[in-house]
């Protein structure tokens, strides 16, 4: 399986960056992420098809991914800034999921999209500050298992009994992996590197 490509370093990395600039762009890298996701588990013979069960899998995955972003900023930005970024990340992918969601689902009556996954992201962020975490490691093994049953209530029944060793083995890591080098580059102050211009000979 080819390996997703995020770009995650600012275009002038040395001028600072507020918390709410830095969780836009963890957002959308987030979603991204969580596409791959659900792109590998489909290339491993996975039944996810387009509708509640895709966007079921999709907002579960999320709310793992901005859980680990959200223990990874604690340590970078400190408690007070802590806040302010993992709210306006939550906020920024509850938007562009509502975005998604109403294009393929249409309008649900007495119900919004955005409203649903922070709720969704409230209440599973309680069940997962249960769980171990390391600086060096990330989530530890009863972490990455809770993403594995949340997501087995999720798919089809034949695909049930797989899933959980599928997303510790390879999946959960790969994704954490994306992640944690993601949050290095937006938080860099190192200017990129200038390309070399195209040289032309006599």
């Amino acid at each position: 399986m080819a390996t997703l490509r995020i770009k995650a370093h600012w275009f002038k990395a040395e001028e600072p960056k507020s918390p709410e600039q830095i969780a836009s762009a963890m957002a959308f890298i987030a979603w991204r992420v969580a596409l791959n996701m659900l792109k590998r588990m489909r290339e491993a013979r996975f039944d996810i098809d387009a509708g509640p069960v895709y966007f079921g899998f999709v907002r579960e995955v999320l709310v793992f991914l901005l859980v680990c972003i959200d223990r990874m900023a604690c340590g970078r930005l400190g408690a007070e800034a802590r806040a302010p970024f993992t709210t306006a990340l939550v906020r920024r992918v509850a938007e562009i999921l509502r975005e998604n969601e109403a294009d393929l689902l249409g309008p649900v009556d007495g119900e919004d999209y955005r409203d649903r996954f922070i709720d969704q992201f409230n209440a599973l962020g309680e069940h997962y500050a249960e769980f171990g975490w390391t600086d060096d490691e990330g989530p530890d093994f009863a972490f990455v298992r809770y993403l594995g049953n949340r997501l087995e209530a999720v798919l089809p029944p034949k695909d049930r009994h797989w899933v959980i060793e599928q997303v510790m083995a390879s999946e959960a890591p790969e994704a954490f992996a994306m992640m944690s080098q993601a949050m290095r580059g937006v938080f860099s102050t190192v200017p990129r590197e200038k390309r070399c211009s195209a040289v032309s000979g006599d």
